[in-house]
């Protein structure tokens, strides 16, 4: 079973290209739904996270504020790395540990780790393929300014903090460029993966 990392930034479609792979039959581990998930369960992570950003990240109830963490955590690259740091363990340890139950259920010829930090988190030395999804800065804005969960301002920190599209590119095994209609991501994605497979 081969293991595929699938990136992108802030709005060039990474998550269409991860749907689309999973109606191909492809395993999809979703890294960021893994990581908070981790976040929520693990009492271990939720200390580690206090001793470093203070309890302002907390709800009422005792449980990490996405929201909040994230104002913390995409403030600068320091806060994100110190984010990064602790998280970023216990997201690899649940790769291995979903890749080698599928790879025992025997069910699907690809593993996809979608992640929008594959390269920054070194899990890129981890696959047997990347496949970085890109689009114009005008069309990610646009994308991303239609969800209605950030600001502009946001969205612009949020890629200021990520590997610039030519790192990314310059590195991948597979890239697609995401311009365009839907039905032309289908085919990219749908080409790729027959390739691989």
């Amino acid at each position: 079973m081969l293991r595929i990392g699938l990136t992108g930034g802030i709005g060039t479609g990474k998550s269409t290209a991860s749907k689309i792979l999973e109606k191909l039959s492809a395993y999809i581990f979703d890294a960021d739904k893994e990581a908070k998930k981790i976040l929520l369960s693990n009492e271990t992570i939720k200390s580690e996270l206090i001793s470093e950003f203070g309890t302002d990240i907390m709800t009422g109830d005792g449980n990490v504020d996405n929201n909040k963490l994230a104002r913390v955590a995409f403030q600068d690259q320091d806060h994100q790395l110190r984010l990064n740091t602790i998280v970023h363990p216990y997201v690899f340890k649940e790769i291995d540990k979903n890749f080698d139950r599928e790879l025992d259920g025997g069910k699907h010829d690809i593993f996809v780790v979608d992640a929008a930090l594959i390269y920054e988190s070194g899990a890129d030395t981890h696959m047997d393929y990347v496949i970085v999804i890109t689009a114009l800065i005008k069309t990610r804005m646009e994308r991303a300014l239609a969800r209605e969960t950030l600001s502009r301002e946001e969205i612009l920190k949020r890629m200021d903090l990520q590997w610039s599209e030519e790192e990314k590119v310059a590195l991948a095994d597979f890239v697609i460029h995401n311009d365009g209609p839907e039905k032309e991501l289908i085919k990219n994605i749908t080409d790729i993966y027959k390739e691989l497979v």
